[in-house]
């Protein structure tokens, strides 16, 4: 199932179904640990996938055209490319930094204050390490500093 593929009204991450909370079980427990273990390394892998095919698109695509229109084109398209695939070698890090807080059993709790980030958010952004009542905060200075 392809990423951002809806199942009973939830997106599926990285094509695996969101986690079923059980009544009464604890949080962050060996199958909700091994739930987002599963997430994060299929999403690492779907982006690893595409830096394969970008960079084998660019082999086979590069030209050099006698065109300076043609070839403008192709490095702007290049350009985007490489864009789009640094910010996804940048998410590849932060993933595997998730994943060694799961390993070091660190996931799943805000960085800031301490308190479960909550397995929604997590479902939602499994790469959060920050609770939605400290991330808003650090958004707000941000934007403070910034004005």
């Amino acid at each position: 199932m392809p990423e951002g593929t809806r199942k009973l009204g939830v997106l599926a991450i990285a094509g695996v179904d969101p986690y079923q909370e059980k009544p009464g079980e604890e949080y962050m427990n060996d199958a909700q640990l091994g739930h987002f273990k599963k997430i994060l390394e299929a999403w690492r892998n779907q982006l690893r996938e595409e830096v394969d095919r970008t960079l084998n698109h660019m082999q086979d695509e590069a030209a050099n055209f006698p065109d300076p229109v043609d070839r403008a084109a192709q490095e702007e398209e290049f350009s985007l490319e490489l864009r789009a695939r640094d910010r996804e070698r940048k998410l590849i890090k932060k993933i595997e930094k998730t994943m060694q807080k799961i390993e070091d059993d660190d996931f799943g709790f805000c960085d800031s204050c301490g308190i479960e980030i909550g397995i929604r958010r997590l479902e939602a952004r499994p790469t959060a390490d920050q609770c939605i009542d400290c991330k808003t905060l650090a958004e707000i200075k941000e934007k403070q500093m910034a004005g």
